[in-house]
């Protein structure tokens, strides 16, 4: 990883100064930083000629803009009806045992974190997580289990 402020230059670079490249621009900044710092959000702003406040705004309305360091592994359970009526609940447990931190937090070793956000798209095959860009659905305990393991010898 190079300095932030030459990662906001060429991500500007690619995307232009317009207001619509905000997002693809802190896009770019999560995939090569796992997160917006302060400092990435002041230089984009800069370069865009927008208000830190409005950068910020945009950053922490989405969910998948972390605004916080996260995990390698960022474990995202929907918190959809439609999850929690196909058990949820369930796959929130298990990951806190397995990885022995609650949701919001991330584990002394930063590989995992676990979140809750809301529909993920997977409604039709609940309950389901992320695990960054890769959905795993139709889980159960013992799926999961699996799932988690593979990732814990990574």
């Amino acid at each position: 990883m190079y300095q932030i402020d030459n990662l906001v230059k060429d991500l500007v670079k690619q995307h232009g100064r317009a207001r619509e490249a905000l997002m693809p621009i802190l896009q770019g900044v999560v995939a090569q930083h796992n997160y917006l710092t302060d400092e990435a959000m002041v230089e984009v702003a800069k370069e865009l000629d927008l208000s830190a406040a409005e950068v910020y705004g945009t950053a922490s309305f989405y969910t998948f803009l972390d605004t916080e360091p996260r995990g390698k592994y960022v474990i995202r359970v929907c918190k959809t009806i439609t999850c929690a009526m196909k058990g949820k609940n369930e796959i929130i447990e298990v990951l806190q045992e397995m990885l022995r931190i609650n949701v919001g937090e991330t584990t002394l070793n930063d590989k995992f974190t676990i979140l809750e956000t809301n529909c993920i798209g997977w409604c039709h095959k609940a309950p389901a997580i992320l695990i960054n860009d890769t959905p795993y659905t139709d889980l159960t305990r013992e799926k999961l289990v699996k799932i988690i393991k593979e990732y814990m010898h990574q």
